[in-house]
């Protein structure tokens, strides 16, 4: 399996412990996404399953992650939301492929939020067919909190909270078209 990883470096400066880092064993950057991955719905015929995702690297003072799936191409004026996880306790280092379906396999405490769909949870790929190369960026959070919301909160909310108790990120992007 292809293993891809990407950092991006703490937004504080120069820290004292290794870098954040995200990675997954079940998407790459180098490759198109597997259909498994892709969406069931909205003119997509995929399997809709989440990703593998496994981190390393927290920051001293991390006591909760969030993760985010977002494609800043979708035609709507302001992106999709593809998935959002918040409160993911600092002890745990993983999100197992196709969680998002099976929540009894989600880290103790974290809540999936809705995605752009209206729905709970993951919401795979799916531009409109004949559009753009879509670049979707997977990005894990370290908290320096809890965040205090529910799981009925837009996206947007999601991301003012995540932006407002960051304390540093790791990114992964990958492409879809169809």
């Amino acid at each position: 399996m292809l293993l891809s990883t990407f950092l991006i470096s703490s937004m504080l400066g120069v820290s004292a412990h290794a870098e954040l880092k995200l990675s997954s064993s079940s998407i790459s950057s180098k490759k198109q996404i597997d259909n498994k991955f892709v969406a069931n719905g909205f003119g997509c015929s995929g399997q809709n399953i989440s990703p593998e995702l496994h981190w390393s690297g927290a920051p001293k003072d991390t006591k909760y992650y969030a993760i985010t799936l977002y494609d800043q191409d979708a035609p709507t004026g302001s992106g999709w939301w593809h998935w959002l996880i918040i409160n993911i306790p600092v002890n745990s280092f993983t999100i197992p492929e196709g969680a998002s379906s099976n929540e009894s396999t989600l880290p103790t405490g974290a809540i999936q939020t809705k995605n752009d769909g209206g729905q709970y949870g993951y919401f795979g790929p799916c531009p409109p067919r004949g559009d753009k190369t879509h670049h979707y960026t997977l990005r894990l959070v370290a908290l320096k909190d809890k965040i205090p919301l529910t799981k009925d909160v837009s996206g947007a909310m999601v991301g003012f909270y995540i932006n407002s108790l960051k304390l540093e990120e790791a990114i992964l992007r990958f492409n879809f078209e169809r």
